[in-house]
Order: structure tokens, then C-alpha cells, then sequence
């Protein structure tokens, strides 16, 4: 595997301003920067304190941005409720043909345990994030019995584009026996927030003409904020440490969930980084294009194309996740997750998320921890020879990781 990553030593020191930046705002203002003003006679590391103070409100002004975006387009606030609910028997896969098993996810380390299955907890819940149908967030949570009356690290597991939260339930399994509280979600117009095998579909087309939701990314980042809430308020988890990651679509949901809300600790999005305005720019937006075509076509149509162009491309995304090729995108949003330990995963051949599109996002990165003092946080993993792919070598990187960050290290 290419990694891209450069190391340099730690200084304690800033090691408390790094944490500041997760923070609230009105906190930092009594902490980190009071700790900024004491290093102050410290020659260079003036310079340092005021690279992050200024890395700290770039990333404040972005997540109020995006905020604002997710808030236009709600239905209704309304106060957090959670019910119980059935497991679902035969859950809906958007595809022609659904898969019935993943090589990747089956990889997935787990501990060794006879009878894995009956030392499992499920919890199946539906929880209120706004009004309307949509605004039922269904989630499936699998823990060890016997740990449930002790806080452990969290991570929320995100599908891919046309799956369901019942398709993960590998990975939910292999996680919770190591000691983690496993979560998994449905995405918007996925799983059991669908109809039928179209719904996703159409639920983009219906944004393109009516402009009052995005279906692609936004939406479900706003259920991620709300599953945030709950979360951080259950008796089984460390709200300091819940991780969160995905695949593909669920890459995307994790990168931009965790750009918005600290609260997600350490961040993992496997084939799902890309720079929107780098593809439209280099020619390079046909692949992606390619994954949610009907939206685009229709699109073609109103606008009077004889095809599929840049124009129509741009003229789509502004519609259905406005920001995203510009003020939102990787090149801004991926650095905002700094300090927060960070693995992007990718295949070095994805046409979906080309990696030549990604230097300047992970130049400006690695600058961002660099700042904070903490680079070793910060790791891009392109695999060779790999496509638009989750690989066996992801899913053991991932595993490490969290396992690094989340369950054998408790920041300070």
C-alpha cells in the first residue's frame, strides 16, 4: 500500500490546544485561548499557537456554514424520541441483484468466542430526527451482554449506495465482540426509510425539481448530528469516544458527519473521499455521474442538453447538496476534522474518487495537523491496483486503527 503521511515529534504542549478544537466554541475561549496567550513568550511557538487558533475558526466558520445549509431544507424540529422496535426479516437492498455476502466484511477481525451470536445484545430502534416519514431514523445496535453496564467506545458503521444497516451486521458483530457498542443506520430513502427498489432514486430526482431536500450526503449527515445527541447519552458509551466510518456513500456521510460534529472522534471513510470541484475541472466526473445517473438525466432533459455535461453537472450538485463542488468541498471539509485521529482509505485506480483529485485535500490536511502539532493523527492509504472497492487490507487497516485511537487510547 502508498501511504501518504509525514511525522514530526509531538510537543506536550500543544497537545492541549489539539484537544481545545474539539471543544465548544464557548469553552475554547477559556481554554485553548488563555493556553495560547501563556505560550506566548515562547518565541516560534507563538506562530504555532496562532496557526491553530486560525485552523480552529476555519473549521468553526465551515461547520456554522453547513449547518445553515442543513437547516433550509428541514421539515420541522422536533425534540429527540427514541421507540423500540422489531427487527427487520427481509430487509430491502436497491438492487437488481442483491449480494448476499461480503469478503471484506467477513474479514473483519473479531475475538474468539464460542457461540459469538448468543453473547450478543440487539437493540433495534427508530429515532425522531425531524418531522415527516423521513424523519424516522432507524438504527441497529449490537454490544456484548456482559458490557453493558460499563461505558465502552462506540462506532456508527455506514452503507454504501442501494444497502441497508442489515447488510453491516458482519462488521457490528466483529466490532462488538472486541468491546464495542456497534451501531448502524439506514440512510435516507434506504433500508426501512424505502418503499421499494426506486425510492433512492427517485428521491434525488424529486430534489433536482423541487429543491426542498438532499438526498445525496446532506440529509443524512443531519441524522448523524441527532444520533450524536442520543448517543452521547447512553449509559454504555464514552461520549468522548465514538467513532464513526462507511462505505462509499456511507464514506461520504462519515467525512462530512464528522467535518460538522466533533463529537465523532475518530473518523474513517473507506472509498468515499473525493474533490467534487477537481472532477468537474479535469474532466473527470463521469464515474461518479454514473452511480446516481438518473438524476443527471433528468437534469439533461429540463436544461435542453444533448448530454451529460459539466454544466449539467454543476448545475445538479448545486441543487442537491449546494457546496459541495465548492465551499464544502474535501478540499475544505476533510482538513476541518483535524485534530480528530483521521484514516482515509481509497483505491489508488477508483475512478469514483480519482486520486490525482485528492493531493490538494491531503496537502491541506496534513498542513491542518501539522498545525495542531499532531501529524502521526493523520494517515491517506491509497492500495494498488484497487478500484471503486472496500478490500479485506481496508477493512484490517480500519480495525487498527480504531482500535488504536478508540479502544486502547483515552485522550486526555
Amino acid at each position: 500500500m502508498a501511504i501518504l503521511i509525514s511525522h514530526v515529534l509531538l510537543r506536550p504542549s500543544l497537545t492541549c490546544l489539539c484537544h481545545a478544537a474539539t471543544l465548544p466554541w464557548s469553552r475554547r475561549n477559556s481554554y485553548a485561548f488563555k493556553f495560547s496567550y501563556r505560550v506566548a513568550a515562547r518565541g516560534s511557538w507563538q506562530k504555532e499557537a496562532n496557526q491553530m487558533e486560525e485552523a480552529i475558526v476555519d473549521a468553526d466558520k465551515l461547520r456554522a456554514d453547513f449547518l445553515r445549509v442543513l437547516r433550509s431544507r428541514r421539515s420541522g424540529e422536533v425534540p429527540l424520541n427514541v421507540k423500540h422496535t422489531e427487527p427487520v426479516l427481509n430487509p430491502l437492498i436497491q438492487e437488481a441483484n442483491p449480494p448476499t455476502f461480503s469478503k471484506a466484511m467477513a474479514s473483519c477481525p473479531k475475538a474468539t468466542l464460542s457461540n459469538l451470536k448468543g453473547l450478543l445484545h440487539e437493540e433495534n430502534l427508530h429515532l425522531t430526527t425531524e418531522e415527516g416519514e423521513q424523519g424516522q431514523l432507524p438504527i441497529l445496535i449490537i454490544s456484548m451482554e456482559e458490557s453493558r453496564q460499563q461505558k465502552r467506545p462506540a462506532i456508527v458503521f455506514l452503507h454504501s449506495t442501494n444497502k441497508c444497516k442489515e447488510w453491516l451486521r458482519p462488521l457490528l458483530e466483529a466490532y462488538a465482540s472486541r468491546g464495542y457498542v456497534a451501531v448502524a443506520i439506514d440512510s435516507r430513502y434506504h433500508g426501512e426509510r424505502a418503499k421499494n427498489k426506486t425510492t433512492y432514486r427517485d428521491a434525488l430526482i424529486s430534489s433536482w425539481k423541487r429543491g426542498d431536500t438532499m438526498p445525496f450526503i446532506f440529509d443524512t449527515v443531519w441524522d448523524l448530528i441527532k444520533l450524536a445527541d442520543y448517543l452521547t447519552e447512553r449509559e454504555d458509551i464514552d461520549p468522548c469516544r465514538i467513532g464513526i466510518t462507511g462505505e462509499s456513500l456511507g464514506g461520504m456521510h462519515a467525512w462530512f458527519a464528522a467535518a460538522a460534529d466533533t463529537r465523532y472522534s475518530v473518523v474513517i471513510p473507506i472509498i468515499g473521499v473525493q474533490c467534487f470541484q477537481w472532477a468537474i475541472d479535469n474532466d473527470k466526473w463521469q464515474a461518479r455521474v454514473e452511480s446516481i445517473k438518473p438524476v443527471f438525466e433528468e437534469a439533461r432533459i429540463e436544461l435542453g442538453m444533448n448530454e451529460i455535461n459539466k454544466e449539467v453537472v454543476k448545475k445538479v450538485w448545486s441543487r442537491i447538496a449546494p457546496g459541495l463542488d465548492s465551499q464544502f468541498d474535501s478540499i475544505y471539509s476533510v482538513s476541518a476534522i483535524a485534530p480528530r485521529p483521521l484514516l482515509l482509505l481509497n483505491g489508488a485506480d477508483d475512478p469514483r474518487c480519482p486520486i490525482a483529485g485528492l493531493d490538494a485535500p491531503i496537502s491541506r490536511t496534513q498542513t491542518a495537523y501539522q498545525k495542531f502539532g499532531c501529524p502521526e493523527k493523520f494517515k491517506f492509504i491509497a492500495q494498488p491496483g484497487i478500484c471503486h472497492e472496500m478490500t479485506p487490507e481496508m477493512v484490517k487497516e480500519a480495525s487498527d486503527w480504531f482500535d488504536r485511537f478508540l479502544l486502547h487510547s483515552i485522550e486526555e
